[in-house]
């Protein structure tokens, strides 16, 4: 009993304390209300406490955050390549359609009319990167990105995005020398479109200028005449553009005229060019080399320019 009655002593106190406790926490925590209330000194301690644990936040979340950033990165990259490899595609198709535009405008509708019912000319066409350019007075030539395990071949026609660009001069397995129509060695059978005049175009080792040589000095070709291919020499199809008169010299102790032109195509800016298949017996598809006889003398020698003329009448 003694020891009972000694132990029951304390327990008021412990009541006390914690009655005490309470009463100084209540009244705490009124005074914080009241503070909040005025002057909003909680938000200030909540926003404490937020950038205290920001960074625990962040440990906690960094790895699924990132395996997610990831993830949707990969895959918007790929969706954007997709996209951007379409975009190509038909853009490229565009361009091949409309290079032609401007020589069938000027046909009458009944050639218009049967144009329009027959396929298109390109039935394949292959894009590829410029590696390597070589811009000579001796050689005009690009290294491509393509060869014949794409199907590349010798002698195929080159397009860019102004019109004609050359002919495949050597396939390699992977890669192709191209020779530009600006090469002193090259000649490309052409077509005045306004008049229908033909005659050749040949390379004088600049990236701007190509010359007429074998016009007879009352052709009638002038400046700013548009010279398409002709579709004759079994290469290139008829009908796209080639380059544009800028001189016209005529002298009439000479039997020739002195013409010169611009290539469309930017010979020496173009990083891009196309390979193109054509489909046999189309129209615009290009004569065999046998049933265009072109002129004697073009077969590879190289051709003196023309002296420039001085005024053209």
């Amino acid at each position: 009993m003694v020891a009972f009655g000694g132990s029951s002593r304390p327990v008021p106190s412990r009541v006390a304390a914690t009655g005490l406790s309470f009463t100084f926490y209540a009244t705490f925590a009124i005074v914080l209300m009241f503070l909040d209330q005025r002057g909003n000194w909680l938000e200030y301690a909540r926003y404490g406490l937020s950038a205290a644990a920001y960074p625990v936040q962040l440990a906690v979340n960094s790895p699924t955050a990132a395996w997610d950033w990831l993830r949707d990165s990969f895959a918007t990259r790929e969706t954007l390549r997709a996209q951007n490899a379409a975009l190509q595609a038909e853009n490229r198709a565009l361009e091949l359609r409309t290079l032609r535009m401007e020589a069938l405008q000027v046909e009458n509708a009944q050639l218009r009319a049967l144009r329009a019912a027959l396929p298109e000319v390109v039935v394949k066409w292959l894009p590829a990167e410029v590696m390597n350019i070589e811009l000579s007075t001796l050689r005009q030539r690009v290294v491509v990105n393509k060869g014949a395990s794409a199907g590349v071949f010798k002698g195929q026609a080159v397009l860019a995005s102004g019109g004609l660009i050359g002919q495949v001069l050597r396939a390699g397995p992977w890669s192709a020398e191209v020779i530009l129509i600006t090469d002193p060695e090259h000649a490309v059978p052409v077509q005045v479109l306004r008049s229908g005049l033909r005659t050749i175009a040949v390379g004088q080792g600049n990236a701007g200028v190509m010359t007429l040589p074998f016009l007879p000095v009352n052709s009638d070709i002038k400046v700013d005449d548009l010279l398409v291919t002709s579709g004759l020499g079994g290469v290139f199809p008829a009908g796209y553009p080639v380059a544009r008169v800028t001189e016209v010299g005529r002298d009439p102790g000479q039997p020739l005229a002195q013409v010169r032109a611009q290539p469309l195509a930017a010979i020496d800016r173009d990083r891009e060019v196309t390979f193109v298949w054509f489909r046999p017996g189309h129209p615009a598809a290009p004569v065999p080399l046998a049933e265009s006889a072109p002129p004697p003398g073009l077969a590879g020698a190289p051709q003196d320019a023309p002296p420039r003329p001085a005024v053209a009448p």
